[in-house]
């Protein structure tokens, strides 16, 4: 496999802003009348309070606490809380805690218990809770912590975590000399004047007047009042945003599309761009439960603005390559207007989007440079991110996957595989028409490579951890299949040796039976039943299960039975045991490599004593009557050696073909897994994982050396799954034994003899790669080679790897 994915729509994630600081704050638990290390913002009061919700002879049906920020800058919430308690000042304190921002010079409106009268709604509140206010007495506090109150006098309920205090009417709790007045009927609130006068004297600073409640969307007088920032002064000309951390107040735009399914929230993009090609004007605002919003909708949205991250497993904000999304979070949300037309999509052409995926910066952070809408594609979809994108009649070069993504080409004539795909052609030349597509609807495409979403797929434009930009898409295409074929592999001729390396992925015991007999009929027709098959990804009889279980066998007669119902031969098998939880792969599962083979057309040199620990012991090259002969066979190749670690170890066998002995060594080099993301932040990104790969290619070299060196004409076949590319530095070290290739090559990579646009045996979101490989040496000659394409273009496929076969004269 080539790398192993977590759930990806989760919110396991981190904020750019964040700080092991903050998340203490957070989480701080105050007591009544501790005091609190944080400052109180200035300028943020109790401006309104209301108890007569729903009382006889009121109009209003719920009862509110109204808030007013005359500060400068907006205030986060989150943390604090609204509480109430009666006038007889008992120290029982009902709280309801708060989220969401205030603007500046705005207001925010809790609204709390409603009673059984009154005939008008409050404005949409920005928070809801439950209290039952008393209309004529009682005492409300605004707290800086959502821990519920226990203080009983006015004396102890002063100071820190207590930001504001008004006590009313007859209440034993109020804040200097006497409390406000007691409201006179049910239509009466007591309010502070409209400049937020504090003088820390409830008597003096309120007035019971009729009551006006507002909520943060409306600014002095109740009219909507859009904020000093639109989305592209949030979004910025960087990857991260000026404004993150910061809150935002009434930040408008139009709703383009909602995110339901997980990650709940809604896309939405100004209708005022300003004429800046690098300043996004789309933006996502997390809500994190269904939102109320539809598609049209005018808003204003208040909240705090965070560069988000999703993190894959044992990453940090610190160490993960993931690049941001910005977004704004915690959000209140005011509706000015509903049914208005969306902004027009940005139409993605063959020539819209840069032909250079990601620009070289010697591993540095792209997010440390201004965007550069022309520079590549990183750049281009950051400039848009969030806005509405359209792509026509796109074709998909990425099957639809377990999660419902779909990967289509914005460039049609791309590294165009001949089968449809988009080819990696050299390291780091991720082709840039490549776009992931996630239905917002949730539908189930089951498209296969070659296949087209005929008209206009639309949708905004995010980030995601497995495939970079991504199309989240609110209108989708029709699919039009295009009955892509099965690849059949000619068949050999009598006197070649057929061989074939397939990935067969993690398959054990407890893998359904149609996957069993899928595998089996893809031996039988399409590879046409080789005479050797080297396997990868064999898991123990009780699979993923870390029971301690190491042995294979019902793996593997499995496999063979259902290649036999499928019409083939009655296969032998070779394999040898791994030390359990030694060679990597899924934790318990034990996978290594098997050989089938036909024992009516090739025979089994077998060598060694059966009292060898071969799982340990490695097999050496000796020489026997001037012939490499194997110490051990089947043998493992130096299992001890630490470039092995945690990683399968390859399995060396030799057979006899008309005559002739032939060394096949079957191989499951070390996965790409701890490589930096290279639809990530660090261009080009690190591949920690090559410097194994490396070591392993560079033993292997050596052990093939070795048999040349006995006789340099000896048949050697290399082959299975490399997890590298035919131009990677491992590659290169397997034939020549330099990461530069320079050296005198020994084996032949065969899959580097197709066309271009057939090199491939692998798709990894949307790229078809090759990471599978059949190498040979010089003295095999009469070969038919051939990548039989079943399951990497397919969505249906039981294996994430397509299998290769060759037809050969040792």
């Amino acid at each position: 496999m080539h790398s192993a994915r977590p759930a990806r729509r989760g919110r396991l994630a981190a904020a750019a802003g964040a700080t092991a600081a903050t998340a203490l704050v957070l989480g701080l638990a105050v007591a009544a009348g501790t005091p609190a290390t944080a400052a109180s913002p200035a300028g943020l009061t109790v401006s309104e309070v209301y108890g007569g919700g729903g009382n006889s002879g009121s109009t209003l049906t719920h009862d509110f606490i109204e808030l007013q920020n005359s500060g400068t800058a907006a205030v986060d919430l989150s943390g604090y809380s609204v509480q109430y308690t009666s006038s007889k000042g008992t120290g029982s304190w009902s709280a309801t805690p708060l989220t969401g921002s205030i603007p500046a010079g705005g207001h925010y409106l809790v609204q709390e218990a409603a009673g059984t009268a009154g005939t008008t709604a409050l404005p949409t509140p920005d928070d809801t809770g439950s209290i039952n206010l008393s209309g004529s007495a009682g005492t409300v506090a605004l707290v800086d912590s959502p821990t519920t109150l226990t203080c009983a006098s006015s004396a102890t309920c002063t100071g820190s975590p207590v930001v504001d205090l008004v006590g009313y009417g007859a209440a034993a709790i109020d804040e200097g000399s006497s409390p406000a007045p007691a409201p006179t009927d049910a239509t009466q609130s007591d309010s502070r004047d409209a400049a937020g006068t504090d003088t820390d004297q409830n008597g003096a600073d309120f007035t019971a007047v009729t009551a006006d409640p507002q909520n943060s969307g409306l600014g002095g007088g109740g009219t909507p009042t859009p904020g000093p920032l639109q989305i592209h002064d949030i979004q910025g000309d960087s990857f991260v945003s000026p404004q993150d951390g910061n809150a935002v107040t009434n930040v408008p735009g139009v709703v383009t599309a909602l995110r339901t399914s997980s990650s709940d929230g809604f896309w939405m993009q100004d209708t005022t761009p300003d004429d800046d090609p690098a300043t996004s004007e789309g933006i996502f605002v997390y809500t994190g439960s269904k939102p109320t919003v539809a598609p049209g909708d005018s808003v204003l949205v208040s909240g705090t603005v965070s560069d988000y991250y999703a993190l894959a497993g044992g990453e940090s904000l610190s160490t993960t390559s993931s690049l941001s999304v910005t977004e704004i979070t915690k959000p209140t949300v005011t509706t000015l207007s509903t049914g208005n037309p969306l902004p027009a999509p940005v139409v993605l052409g063959p020539s819209t989007v840069p032909d250079r995926y990601a620009p070289d910066l010697g591993g540095g952070n792209i997010e440390k440079t201004p965007i550069q809408p022309n520079r590549s594609a990183l750049d281009y979809y950051e400039s848009i991110e969030g806005m509405r994108a359209e792509v026509d009649d796109a074709r998909v070069v990425g099957p639809t996957d377990s999660y419902n993504e779909t990967y289509v080409t914005t460039k049609p004539n791309q590294d165009r595989t001949y089968r449809g795909g988009a080819e990696l052609l050299g390291e780091n030349k991720t082709p840039s028409g490549r776009l992931e597509i996630v239905p917002l609807t949730g539908s189930d495409l089951g498209l296969n490579v070659g296949d087209v979403l005929t008209g206009a797929t639309i949708g905004p434009i995010d980030w995601s951890l497995y495939g970079g930009y991504t199309l989240e898409a609110s209108t989708v295409g029709t699919p039009q299949s295009n009955n892509l074929p099965p690849v059949v592999a000619k068949h050999g001729r009598a006197k070649q040796l057929s061989i074939a390396t397939y990935n067969v992925e993690n398959l054990s015991p407890q893998d359904p039976a149609s996957k069993f007999a899928a595998l089996g009929r893809g031996v039988v027709t399409n590879l046409s039943s080789p005479d050797i098959v080297a396997l990868e990804e064999i898991q123990d009889n009780s699979g993923a299960t870390d029971d301690g279980t190491v042995a294979a066998g019902t793996t593997i007669r499995t496999l063979i039975k259902a290649i036999s119902a499928a019409g083939g031969p009655a296969y032998s098998y070779r394999q040898i045991n791994p030390v359990n939880d030694k060679d990597g792969g899924e934790p318990g599962g034990n996978i290594r490599n098997v050989f089938l083979f036909n024992p009516k057309r090739v025979g089994f040199v077998h060598t060694g004593s059966a009292a060898v620990d071969r799982s340990t012991k490695g097999t050496t090259v000796v020489a026997k009557h001037g012939q490499p002969t194997l110490s051990l066979s089947p043998g493992r190749l130096d299992p001890t050696n630490a470039v092995w670690a945690s990683s399968r170890k390859p399995l060396v066998a030799q057979f006899r073909f008309r005559g002739k002995v032939v060394t096949v060594i079957g191989d499951h080099f070390d996965a790409k897994l701890g490589d930096q993301n290279a639809d990530g932040r660090f261009q080009y990104p690190a591949q920690s994982s090559a410097t194994q790969r490396a070591g392993q290619a560079s033993v292997e070299h050596a052990f093939v050396q070795k048999i040349l060196r006995v006789n340099r004409s000896a048949p050697v076949v290399v082959l299975g799954d490399l997890n590298d590319y035919q131009f990677s530095p491992a590659l290169k070290i397997l034939r020549t034994g330099t990461a530069g290739g320079s050296g005198t090559s020994i084996l032949d990579d065969l899959i580097t003899g197709l066309p271009k646009n057939q090199q491939y045996t692998y798709v990894y979101d949307g790229v078809s790669q090759v990471l599978d490989h059949i190498l040979v040496t010089s003295a095999i000659h009469d070969v038919d080679y051939q990548v039989v394409h079943v399951n990497a273009e397919y969505s249906d496929q039981v294996s994430d790897h397509d299998p290769q076969v060759v037809d050969l004269v040792p």
